[in-house]
């Protein structure tokens, strides 16, 4: 099945970059926009189409796709910004053990004192993109302008702030009337933040899908014919109904020094010499509910894709992936882990994502 990584790599060849394909068969464009939805999983549109008509029209070029692992926003944005998979780019999930800084990093607040480029240092799509003249823009919201996961991942771009549909689709419409090649990126986060806090499928979620299609209709109904857009996601989401504390088990709790990514995904990092014994425990404790990896039996499995030596470093001592509707709830984030919705995990309502590619017809 074709990837995340397939969307920027598609966007980039079909305005003339070199060295990128277009495996998505995008086709040769003066102008490709990026939409990404944050949490808009295949499974989760598919289930409530009757509420996105634009980007469930049988118009559109629509195809089922894999987002990456961890399935999660910094893992999933560092792919769509290196087209890279983790293992490579380095944001092995939503937090996790930064050696060089003796310290947890949470990319989505960016920890003082941490350079983005030496966190990550491969250069991105956008950079790659500008190199070849080709005019880069991202249109996202203010607060993420000079964050360290745009910096990290996202970097090469002009960064054009817009917290509403308005100021988006006003701003990806200027880009793609240009006399120039242009590629332009635009995010979109309520989605994931509604499902989060109040459930995929709840009403207040079926209000925000209701909000992003019409932002995908208003940008792609003014596309000139010269233009393409590709419609896509970090990953999906389940409802939690199942919480398990990891704290609060004192059978968990041993030999454990630190935990880190989320509830869905959670890195864990032991005492010298005690993993064996604490992967036994977790095991036999979390049996059929969670799925437990050694460091070195998910870099075998490929999840993360070819891990780089100075990356392995970052990956918990095991990882802990759950099943159905399981969450491992810790103190390490208490708010997190109390949300409804949640993502990071491998099912398929979290790894499956669409793309959508749509042309343009206008003059």
């Amino acid at each position: 099945m074709r990837g995340l990584a397939d969307v920027p790599a598609s966007a980039a060849a079909s305005v003339g970059v070199p060295g990128f394909t277009d495996s998505l068969e995008v086709g040769d464009a003066q102008h490709a926009v990026i939409i990404l939805i944050d949490g808009l999983g295949w499974n989760s549109l598919q289930t409530h189409r009757d509420l996105a008509p634009c980007l469930t029209s049988q118009r559109h070029a629509s195809s089922e796709i894999s987002t990456v692992f961890p399935s999660t926003t910094p893992a999933g944005l560092g792919t769509l910004g290196t087209g890279l998979l983790p293992g490579a780019h380095g944001m092995v999930g939503a937090s996790f053990w930064l050696p060089e800084a003796d310290d947890i990093l949470t990319p989505l607040r960016w920890n003082d004192g941490v350079t983005p480029v030496a966190v990550q240092p491969e250069p991105t799509v956008f950079e790659r993109a500008a190199l070849h003249g080709i005019d880069v823009t991202t249109v996202a919201p203010e607060a993420y302008s000079d964050s360290g996961l745009t910096r990290a991942v996202l970097r090469g771009s002009s960064y054009e702030p817009a917290d509403t549909i308005a100021a988006r689709v006003e701003l990806t419409h200027r880009q793609v009337r240009s006399s120039s090649r242009t590629l332009t990126y635009v995010y979109w986060p309520d989605l994931d933040r509604t499902g989060h806090a109040k459930g995929v499928g709840s009403d207040e979620w079926k209000a925000d899908l209701g909000r992003a299609d019409r932002l995908v209709a208003q940008i792609c109904e003014a596309l000139p014919s010269n233009a393409v857009a590709i419609v896509t996601a970090d990953h999906g989401m389940v409802n939690c109904t199942e919480r398990v504390s990891v704290d609060d088990d004192p059978v968990l709790a041993a030999g454990v020094v630190r935990i880190a990514g989320e509830p869905r995904m959670r890195h864990v990092y032991t005492r010298e010499g005690a993993v064996s014994e604490v992967v036994d425990a977790w095991r036999h404790r979390l049996a059929g509910k969670v799925d437990i990896r050694t460091r070195e039996e998910l870099i075998d499995s490929g999840l993360l894709g070819p891990v780089e030596f100075d990356i392995a470093e970052r990956i918990g001592d095991f990882v802990a992936i759950s099943r159905g509707t399981t969450a491992l709830s810790s103190a390490f984030d208490p708010r997190v882990s109390a949300l409804i919705g949640q993502h990071g995990a491998i099912t398929d309502d979290e790894m499956r994502i669409p793309a959508i590619v749509m042309r343009g017809s206008g003059a």
